[in-house]
C-alpha cells in the first residue's frame, strides 16, 4: 500500500515536460542563496496582487517551495500554489494576470492533473495554478511542512541543492537533485500517522548518484 501523495521516481521529469513549455520566464531564478526574511514579505505583495486580480478565481493561495522555508538554501524566486476552479479554462484568469505583469510559460498536466505555470519579474515569482483536488499543491504544503521541523533533512536538501547546482551538464537542475526529493517524501510519508506507507524505494539510481531529493 503506498501514501495517497505518492508518487514514482522520475529522475529526468523536468526535461520531459519542457514539451509543455510556451515561453520563457522574464527573470531567471539566479544562484542559490540563504534564507532571505524578505521572502515572506513578497509572498505577502504577490498575493495580494492575485486576490485582487482575480478575486472570483483565487480559492486558495499558498506560499510553496524552499523560500517558503526558514533556514533553507534557495534560489530567490517566490514558488506559489494558486488553486482556482478550473485551470484549463484560461480565459477565466489567465488575460487578467498577464495585464497585471505575469506571463503564462507552461501549460501541461502534472500527475494527471491540469497545471498552468506563470511567472513574474519583481519579485521573480512563480505562479503555479492547479484545481482544488491536485496532488501536487497537497505534496508541497506537506513537503514544506516537513522541512520547517526536520532539521537534519533541510540540511540533506540544502547539500543536493548545492551538489546539483555545482554540476554543468545537459540535465536541469530540479532533476538532478530529483532524488533526494524522492527519499525525503518517503520519510515523509513512512511516519505519516493519517495514512499507511509501505517503503517505496528508489528503482534505479539517480546519475548523478546523489543520495538525495
Amino acid at each position: 500500500m503506498t501514501h495517497p501523495l505518492w508518487r514514482p521516481f522520475e529522475p529526468d521529469n523536468n526535461a520531459r515536460r519542457q514539451a509543455g513549455r510556451v515561453a520563457h520566464r522574464q527573470v531567471q531564478p539566479g544562484p542559490l542563496e540563504e534564507h532571505n526574511p524578505s521572502w515572506v514579505r513578497q509572498f505577502a505583495s504577490m498575493h495580494d496582487l492575485v486576490s485582487r486580480t482575480i478575486p472570483d478565481q483565487a480559492l486558495c493561495i499558498r506560499h510553496v517551495g524552499s523560500t517558503a522555508v526558514p533556514g533553507l538554501l534557495a534560489k530567490p524566486v517566490i514558488d506559489i500554489d494558486l488553486t482556482v476552479p478550473d485551470p484549463t479554462a484560461e480565459p477565466s484568469y489567465v488575460p487578467r494576470l498577464e495585464s497585471a505583469g505575469f506571463r503564462l510559460i507552461f501549460r501541461d498536466d502534472v500527475a494527471g492533473d491540469a497545471h498552468r505555470h506563470l511567472t513574474f519579474s519583481e519579485p521573480n515569482t512563480s505562479l503555479h495554478v492547479w484545481a482544488q483536488h491536485a496532488t501536487e499543491p497537497r505534496r508541497h504544503e506537506l513537503f514544506a511542512a516537513w522541512l520547517r521541523l526536520h532539521e537534519q533533512d533541510r540540511r540533506i536538501y540544502a547539500e543536493a541543492k548545492r551538489a546539483a547546482a555545482d554540476v554543468r551538464d545537459s540535465r536541469r537542475y530540479n532533476d538532478r537533485k530529483a532524488a533526494v526529493v524522492y527519499d525525503i517524501y518517503e520519510r515523509i510519508f513512512l511516519t505519516d500517522p493519517s495514512h499507511h506507507h509501505s517503503p517505496q524505494p528508489r528503482t534505479r539510481p539517480d546519475n548523478d548518484d546523489l543520495d538525495e531529493q
